[in-house]
């Protein structure tokens, strides 16, 4: 495929293939941009802003309703290309497409409604025939900065609420998964986005990522991906408007009267989806010592009964992760959590991009598959005394991005809510769940700013203060 450049598709003679991680092949290829083609992107955004801010609401509703619309439409073909390109099953394809296109709409709705409120200056001492209001206003050049993993949901997450902002957007997704991007960018074009609104180049994050976020006529930047690269950008944006989406390695507290079948429905749906290469996978199971036993002879079962392989097999659970080099780490991350003390209960084999679903018993904080962010198809198991050690351990953590826990207790339920640090909190489920209108975001080394699209539009948006004096 070209990249989407200028108002145009546009090649390079030097290009980075794409390839299919359960096998091997070559889907295709996308151009290399250089610094040449970044500063090209940058000169095009400030214009495509400055035709963004004089759309009303209401345009920019009709665009992103009618790309909602066009991604439904194609749902089967966004779907079996998202499969080939990033591994995951169709199932989960079809559920991102369906997503991405709710995104959309969503972001398009708010577009409508986007405005500001009434200030009550009398209020203030000796303030008399004074009328204010707020208003909401473009950002103007916004840069989204997107992974693998959910390659079309995560840039419908960052692109609908930059266009409902009134923004123009410069994309860079995630060299594993260009492709997919690409063809959402087909499909704004064709809704009536102004061609000089967006552009999607594809390239080195050193080259096209530092270029762009350290540019003074970039005023917001939107970054899904890990700490140590959320960092980098945060030091180099300067004065610029961040949400960062960063790493976590979230926790599932399991309290002596938690539901147990749920707690197994939930650890495999919330550990295991897209192979474990979900930001809020259960990568942590603190389980509290009265039902441990129990909860492992329903659970392993379960685990070893997960079906990995071709991911367009309406049979397949699971697909591979992204890379063999990925697997090879999160192999290497449980032999030496297996060394240090802990039990392989089932899982571990790989055999390129496909790891086996794998459980770890008796993890504890000293072992990176605890400590650090797994991204990977494996959860490890931890014994807690009482609730008020898995609370503890729940917060033994540098991150704070989503945390579960199960329990019948209200009182519990709600300690929980207030005690453990965490973005999102989920009574009796996975920290894993999410629906596309909430706000979502991270405490701690997990991030800054909040998306879904309404907080995304704040986000995109800046806010001024008018007075009229009488």
């Amino acid at each position: 495929m070209k990249f989407f450049l200028a108002g145009q598709w546009q090649d390079r003679d030097q290009r980075i293939e794409v390839t299919n991680p359960s096998n091997g092949d070559i889907i295709d290829s996308v151009p290399i941009a250089s610094a040449e083609d970044v500063e090209s992107a940058l000169v095009t955004a400030v214009r495509g802003a400055e035709i963004m801010e004089k759309l009303t609401g209401y345009e920019r509703f009709r665009i992103l309703r009618r790309a909602a619309d066009l991604i439904t439409e194609r749902r089967e073909s966004l779907a079996r290309s998202l499969s080939r390109e990033q591994g995951k099953t169709l199932r989960e394809a079809f559920v991102e497409v369906d997503r991405s296109a709710q995104t959309l709409e969503l972001s398009g709705e708010e577009a409508k409604r986007l405005g500001g409120e009434v200030l009550p200056l009398d209020g203030g001492k000796g303030v008399f025939n004074k009328l204010g209001f707020t208003l909401r206003v473009p950002c103007g050049v916004v840069v989204a900065i997107t992974p693998f993993n959910l390659p079309l949901a995560l840039v419908c997450h960052k692109v609908g609420p930059a266009i409902a902002g009134g923004n123009a957007v410069i994309l860079k997704p995630a060299s594993d998964t260009p492709l997919i991007a690409l063809l959402l960018i087909e499909i704004l074009l064709e809704a009536g986005l102004p061609p000089l609104a967006i552009s999607c180049i594809t390239g080195s994050g050193q080259v096209v990522g530092n270029m762009l976020c350290s540019d003074a006529r970039v005023r917001k930047i939107s970054f899904t991906g890990s700490q140590e690269v959320g960092e980098q950008i945060c030091k180099m944006a300067g004065i610029k408007k961040v949400t960062m989406e960063l790493g976590s390695n979230s926790p599932l507290i399991v309290l002596p009267d938690a539901d147990l079948d749920k707690v197994v429905d939930a650890t495999v749906s919330s550990g295991f989806a897209n192979a474990g290469q979900v930001c809020i996978s259960a990568q942590r199971l603190i389980v509290t010592e009265s039902v441990h036993d129990e909860l492992m002879s329903i659970l392993i079962p379960k685990v070893q009964s997960i079906v990995s392989g071709d991911p367009l097999n309406p049979e397949t659970d699971m697909g591979p992760m992204i890379r063999d080099s990925d697997a090879i780490r999160v192999q290497s991350w449980i032999h030496e959590a297996v060394s240090q003390g802990a039990t392989l209960a089932c899982g571990g084999q790989r055999s390129g991009a496909f790891l086996q679903p794998t459980l770890v018993l008796g993890a504890n904080r000293e072992m990176k598959i605890v400590r650090d962010e797994l991204f990977g198809p494996g959860v490890a198991v931890t014994r807690a005394r009482d609730e008020d050690e898995a609370i503890r351990m729940a917060n033994d953590t540098a991150f704070g991005l989503s945390a579960g826990v199960f329990t019948r207790d209200l009182d519990s339920a709600i300690r929980f809510s207030k005690e453990v640090r965490s973005g999102n909190i989920h009574i009796n489920w996975g920290p894993s769940w999410r629906t596309d209108m909430m706000p979502y975001g991270g405490l701690k080394n997990s991030g800054l700013g909040k998306e879904g699209p309404r907080y995304a539009i704040e986000e995109m948006t800046e806010m001024k203060t008018i007075v009229i004096h009488s």
